[in-house]
């Protein structure tokens, strides 16, 4: 079984710079995960177009599909629609049903809609729409490449809507095994759960409390019954070892 894949490309300097943190990665892997697509990596990257287009190229050509935030605003530092437009080796234009969804947004507004704004109606040839409820400009999509904002509000919103559109994958399953012990004590045992199930993944994640530490094991596959039978084998070899672990939950 395998899913369809996805990377994530957050765009941005304030990103880089520490001075916005990033809320989008965490938010889509979630979505992702709920829809059965495997996230196979996240990068945030510089406002430089030669930057922009050089990974763009490269999680186009590994992956199902690319979801990108950030650098599509009117201002001069705004480049990823160009970016993403000559990684494809397309032009941009002013589009027409994006330039009427702003001026319909505008309309009765004490806002102009100069040529600066009307920038974020300018879309890749042969690029579709993504919907923007909450301030009109539209995101777009070219080849598998989603082109998102980078407000968290506004990126959530267009995922929300293109969501339904995606090839589904299977849910993954994932159980947690706590044990009442160093990983440095069952690292052996999740070597031996790996190597005898190759498709159930599996992480160590230590954990510690006042006067308790402990080692929590995450298992997770998508073949539910596979994923059941590793935890159930990881406990008892745990326990065999002289350690408590807690039935998978």
């Amino acid at each position: 079984m395998a899913n369809p894949t996805a990377a994530i490309c957050i765009i941005g300097d304030e990103i880089l710079s520490g001075r916005t943190k990033d809320k989008n990665i965490g938010w889509l892997a979630d979505q992702l995960t709920e829809l059965g697509i495997q996230l196979t990596e996240a990068r945030i990257i510089a406002d430089v177009k030669e930057t922009i287009i050089r990974h763009i190229t490269d999680l186009s050509d590994s992956n199902d599909y690319v979801f990108t935030s950030g650098g599509i605003g009117p201002t001069h530092d705004d480049i990823t629609t160009e970016s993403v437009a000559q990684a494809f080796g397309v032009s941009v234009e002013r589009n027409r049903e994006a330039l009427h969804r702003l001026e319909q947004h505008y309309k009765g507004t004490d806002i102009v809609l100069n040529e600066v704004r009307k920038k974020m109606a300018d879309i890749p040839i042969g690029a579709t729409l993504i919907d923007n409820p909450v301030s009109a400009a539209p995101g777009f999509c070219l080849k598998n490449v989603y082109v998102m904002a980078g407000v968290p509000s506004i990126m959530q919103s267009m995922f929300d809507g293109i969501a339904p559109s995606l090839k589904k994958g299977t849910i993954p399953t994932r159980l947690t095994v706590q044990c009442q012990t160093g990983e440095g004590n069952v690292a052996h045992i999740l070597e031996q759960i790996s190597d005898r199930y190759e498709t159930v993944s599996v992480g160590s994640y230590p954990w510690f409390k006042p006067g308790q530490f402990g080692t929590a094991v995450v298992l997770t596959g998508l073949d539910k019954n596979r994923v059941v039978k590793a935890a159930n084998e990881l406990c008892v070899l745990v326990r065999q070892s002289g350690y408590e672990a807690e039935d998978a939950i």
